[in-house]
């Protein structure tokens, strides 16, 4: 499954995780994406859409 929001677009990115002894080594952020149902032309679609699309989604009333 591909981490990629249909909304927004977030995808994961590539970053450094720091140890404390500031190491740095090379780590992938995932964004939070889940499978949601949503109405969109009066038709029921499921997309990929992370949970900031689906909190701005749910304000308006589309879930």
């Amino acid at each position: 499954m591909s981490r990629v929001c249909s909304i927004t677009g977030k995808r994961p990115k590539a970053g450094n995780q720091i140890s404390h002894s500031q190491r740095h080594t090379k780590r992938k952020f995932k964004p939070n994406v889940k499978k949601k149902s949503v109405v969109i032309d009066g038709k029921k679609v499921k997309i990929k859409v992370s949970m900031r699309a689906l909190r701005t989604l749910s304000k308006k009333g589309k879930v």
